[in-house]
């Protein structure tokens, strides 16, 4: 029997989340299309005045077609239904629960901006998946140069969180290591390429 992660034909425990959730022929569909709002809302703010503070109601109030409280705390609440820190924790592998626990957070801004990272750098992690060059301590080409150029695109949720980077790219850059990577080691390096790449 397939297991979950094979029938999606997921290569990792965050790509086994996105695209149950993403699937059109899902039941959850509906509640995807509620967090995409959110992400889209989120990453238009930060975009256009990376330096302003951001609160819930801002976001709500630019969630279109129509935000609000309940939603938003639905998506990125304490209680936020399929949050992707909560699919990290259910895998159980150490990697999973490592990375888990540096992007869990109370704060429901915080953990709606990790979530977005993950959306917004998606077609460019697809573009990236490939084998990992022989150097557990540096970051393959493809990949710093694909985080530049999301970067680029878009600056202020690049830079929130203290350019912690999607944390979908801090998985491919472990498990591409084949264990020669710590997790927090691939957040560190990948932390350091975004602030390079934004000056920050």
């Amino acid at each position: 029997m397939l297991s979950t992660r094979t029938e999606r034909g997921s290569d990792t425990v965050i790509a086994d989340w996105y695209l149950g959730l993403a699937d059109n022929r899902s039941s959850r569909r509906n509640h995807w299309t509620t967090k995409v709002m959110y992400y889209q809302a989120v990453t238009e703010l930060l975009d256009a005045r990376p330096d302003h503070p951001i609160t819930w109601k801002g976001i709500v109030g630019a969630a279109r077609p129509r935000g609000c409280r309940s939603t938003f705390y639905e998506v990125a609440g304490s209680q936020a239904r399929r949050g992707m820190v909560d699919h990290l924790i259910a895998d159980g592998s150490i990697s999973s629960y490592t990375i888990a626990l540096h992007y869990s957070t109370t704060d429901p801004i915080t953990r709606l901006i990790d979530e977005a990272k993950v959306w917004s750098f998606w077609p460019y992690r697809q573009r990236f998946r490939q084998a990992a060059d022989g150097d557990p301590e540096r970051i393959p080409e493809p990949l710093r140069a694909l985080l530049a150029e999301w970067a680029h695109t878009h600056p202020g949720l690049a830079t929130a969180t203290r350019c912690r980077p999607p944390a979908c790219a801090v998985e491919d850059l472990t498990e591409l290591s084949a264990g020669r990577l710590a997790p927090i080691r691939a957040e560190d390096l990948l932390t350091e390429a975004l602030r390079q790449t934004t000056g920050n």
